[in-house]
């Protein structure tokens, strides 16, 4: 950590870690709630959908973009059968686009929603994936 000559009338504390918003928006007003790592053979994308049917759920890759959008809201036949007391609109969207960190096989990708949680696996493609060098001893 670098030193820094201290003033009073802009404290550099508040820009120390990740949060250095939060006292100013009281904490933080969204959460991505994406994941993105690789194994050997995949490139694996996990993202949080809570509540939203996996049928209205949008995955697309193009280059090395990952795209995931989806919409959901309540339908007139569901506000119809209650009798509401207090009610907000219910109404669910996001959309999330990550690079991939490697060039992947799109047309092998696989997807699975498993309580909110939608993990996609993308194979990475063969000319990316790392190849081991043997060491040969000269004679």
């Amino acid at each position: 950590m670098a030193i820094v000559k201290w003033n009073p009338y802009f404290p550099t504390s508040f820009f120390d870690d990740d949060n250095w918003m939060e006292p100013f928006w009281g904490g933080s007003p969204a959460s991505s709630g994406l994941d993105v790592y690789e194994t050997d053979e995949n490139v694996v994308v996990e993202a949080q959908v809570p509540g939203i049917p996996e049928e209205d759920v949008d995955i697309s890759v193009e280059g090395n973009v990952l795209t995931i959008e989806a919409s959901t809201a309540e339908t007139q036949e569901e506000r119809d059968e209650k009798t509401a007391v207090y009610r907000e609109t219910r109404q669910r969207s996001f959309r999330y686009s990550v690079n991939l960190p490697r060039g992947v096989n799109a047309d092998k990708a696989e997807a699975e929603v498993n309580q909110g949680l939608l993990k996609i696996t993308v194979p990475i493609a063969e000319e990316e994936k790392r190849k081991k060098i043997e060491v040969k001893t000269s004679k």
